[in-house]
């Protein structure tokens, strides 16, 4: 017959010979529990069970709960052992009876549900005079007896301390205070991530680094530098799925914009199974160490080098120059024939004014020809003031402009020019600033933006025109050269059409450009808003994306101070007639203008007194001191109307004086703008025009 004595699996153990041969032994009758053949049979079933446990067990039996316990329990009781055998628990565990007995009286008292504890500090003497601080997670279970009062003889107590597992949690939580604070010290820029290489953790300083917040913490690809990002995007999945260590160069964003270059490395923790369960890395700032390199190789640059990077610097300067130059020549060449071209449509138009007054109520096959020539000569007006915009040569006549309301009534005008395939949408800011400009060009600038924006939706669309408070910042001038940071007046053009390719941006503002077919552009509109942009102290900025459509967004400088508005007399529609009791002396050095000036005046009721030049002038206003206004050009020979202004005003303080010209350098503008008290009526003019212009100088009419 085989061999019937239990041998135990390796790593497994039985209860000790010593302490089972204490329990058999021991003087029970001693104790409150009585000698042993006078047991309960509960009570004897409860002993042999915590007798035959390996894991730690104590039975507290009986109203005193005396105590017996197994091997297992030995090491909970230390030097109680093997005196604490049979004493009652409150005399047993007495310094922290207070806390375990209410939980052995419960049960006592008839709860038949165990009562359980994962984790109850102790403090406890169990070494001499030692005490300790002992943490168990403990469970007490009622023991049923019928010969028991309550039927419920003793409390079963199982114990497991777990002092061990919490100090090693605590020392683990300390370790990992540690490593936080010391990742918190280092100067790097410290990050863990995921196994499948999602960042989830920064440390400060790449918090502080990078501006981000740990509430809004950054995504690593919104930092690294456009230009870095799919090689360092690249190279990191290639770690993360090889498991190598991963280490690259790239630039990252700094909070105030700046870009540095770093050294990145990370390494991959692995479980015991070698599985990555985590990668730490770092970014190290090394752009001192770049410079410091690239420094070491403008030094071991060779001379072939140095002149081709000369060479090209003075062919880039040469180029710079030219176009300089070409764009100053083109622009005096643009002064110039509008001076003369003015000044022929001055007496075309007024011609066909005068003419049509004549020819009123007569032959309407006439005044068809009439009316034609003049919108023939009105457009080709319109050109010239494009040309006098491109070189920034028009007088402007800056006041304060309420845009929101410059918009709103140009709603109908808008409407019309864009035609009913086109729907137009305003978007006006409330609590608007205003601003300082000639509003008759902010409307020609925003309707020829609005024609511009229709012209690239030729299937229809949507034109939305909106204004807006803006503050461009010194971030944002030191990117755009020649202009000021402050605040501004946004209005914005935008289209849903086909949109611009940046080459074409790139162009859009240079005269003469256009995309447009033959016949169907001059190349002079985008020319014509960036000259009084920039001639108004403002910026333009041009956003298009092909297939999206395109953004003309314009900043006029705000309106500060206490300006006031001008008055609004709207366009005039009729002639407002003169008195022959007014005389008025014209000066004019071109005999056809100057005789359609002396007409223009008679036929509005004005006796006419006319030289063509300043002594002439001078000579008249001695011997005619009933001149109450003399209407002069500005670009003469010898003496410019400006300089007569003078002369004729030292003569007679109140005389009063109309400037009229078609192109001007600086005699009664500078800087773009009208001087002070200066009255100017520009080339072409209508009868219309001029008579509104002389009766808001000389007043109303006497009765």
């Amino acid at each position: 017959m085989a061999n019937s004595s239990f041998e135990p699996p390796p790593g497994w153990r039985t209860s000790g010979e010593e302490m089972s041969q204490l329990l058999q032994n021991f003087d029970w009758s001693t104790t409150g529990l009585g000698p042993r053949e006078a047991w309960s049979p509960a009570l004897t079933l409860a002993f042999d069970i915590i007798q035959a446990a390996a894991s730690p067990m104590a039975l507290r039996w009986g109203a005193d709960f005396v105590l017996v316990y197994n091997d297992g329990y030995r090491p909970i009781l230390g030097d109680k052992h093997p005196w604490a055998l049979g004493k009652p628990a409150s005399i047993a565990w007495s310094e922290v009876w207070e806390q375990i007995e209410p939980a052995h009286t419960a049960i006592l008292s008839g709860q038949t549900r165990a009562i359980f504890s994962d984790d109850m500090l102790l403090r406890i003497q169990r070494r001499g005079t030692d005490w300790d601080d002992a943490h168990f997670a403990l469970g007490y279970s009622p023991i049923q007896d019928p010969s028991s009062p309550t039927g419920v003889g003793g409390v079963l107590v199982t114990a497991v301390e777990i002092t061990d597992r919490i100090d090693a949690q605590a020392a683990l939580a300390r370790s990992a205070a540690e490593v936080r604070t010391m990742a918190e010290a280092l100067p790097n820029l410290l990050w863990a991530a995921q196994p499948d290489g999602e960042v989830d953790w920064y440390n400060g300083r790449a918090y502080a680094y990078t501006g981000f917040t740990p509430e809004a913490a950054p995504s690593w690809q919104a930092i690294v530098h456009p230009d870095d990002l799919a090689m360092a995007g690249e190279r990191w999945m290639t770690a993360v799925t090889t498991g190598e260590t991963y280490e690259t160069e790239f630039r990252l964003r700094r909070a105030d914009g700046a870009y540095r270059w770093h050294l990145a490395r990370g390494l991959p923790i692995r479980d015991q199974a070698g599985v990555i369960v985590r990668w730490i890395g770092s970014n190290t700032d090394i752009e001192d160490q770049k410079l410091a390199v690239e420094a070491l190789a403008n030094l071991n640059a060779t001379l072939e080098q140095q002149v081709a990077e000369r060479t090209g610097e003075l062919m880039a300067a040469e180029e710079s120059l030219r176009q300089s130059q070409k764009m100053e020549a083109v622009g005096q060449l643009t002064g110039g024939i509008a001076h003369d071209f003015n000044n022929m449509l001055a007496v075309v138009i007024g011609s066909l004014d005068l003419l049509g007054r004549r020819l009123a109520g007569g032959d309407a096959r006439a005044q068809r020809y009439v009316d034609a020539a003049s919108e023939g000569a009105r457009r080709a007006a319109l050109l010239t003031q494009r040309l006098l915009a491109f070189s920034r040569q028009q007088p402007l006549q800056p006041e304060p402009v309420d845009a929101n309301k410059l918009v709103a009534g140009m709603s109908d005008l808008l409407r019309h020019s864009l035609g009913s395939d086109v729907r137009l949408e305003t978007v006006l800011a409330g609590g608007l600033w205003r601003t300082h400009a000639d509003p008759n060009q902010l409307e020609n600038v925003i309707l020829n933006l609005g024609v511009n924006g229709r012209d690239a939706m030729p299937e229809g669309g949507r034109l939305t025109i909106e204004t807006q408070n803006a503050h461009l910042d010194d971030r944002y001038v030191a990117t755009h050269l020649g202009v000021a940071a402050g605040q501004y007046v946004m209005i914005a053009v935008t289209d849903t059409g086909g949109g611009m390719a940046p080459s074409v941006v790139e162009k859009a503002f240079d005269p003469f450009f256009t995309t447009k077919e033959t016949g169907k552009g001059t190349g002079l509109g985008l020319s014509q808003v960036y000259g009084f942009v920039k001639q108004s102290g403002g910026h333009v900025k041009i956003y298009s994306e092909v297939g999206q459509g395109t953004t003309v967004k314009i900043y006029l400088p705000r309106l500060t101070g206490t300006a006031a508005e001008a008055a609004d007399d709207g366009a005039a529609t009729s002639l407002v007639l003169g008195d022959r009791r007014e005389l008025i002396l014209v000066v004019e050095d071109e005999p056809a203008v100057r005789q359609f000036s002396v007409d223009a005046l008679t036929e509005l009721g004005y006796r006419v007194l006319e030289a063509d030049g300043a002594a002439a002038a001078l000579r008249l206003i001695d011997a005619h001191p009933e001149i109450v206004l003399m209407f002069t050009d500005v670009v003469m020979p010898d003496v410019n109307g400006a300089r007569l202004a003078e002369m004729a005003r030292a003569k007679r303080p109140d005389l009063k004086v109309l400037f009229t010209t078609g192109y001007t350098r600086n005699a009664v503008v500078h800087n773009g703008v009208l001087d002070p008290g200066v009255e100017l009526i520009g080339k072409p003019f209508s009868l219309e025009a001029l008579s509104a212009k002389l009766r808001a100088l000389l007043g109303e009419l006497s009765a």
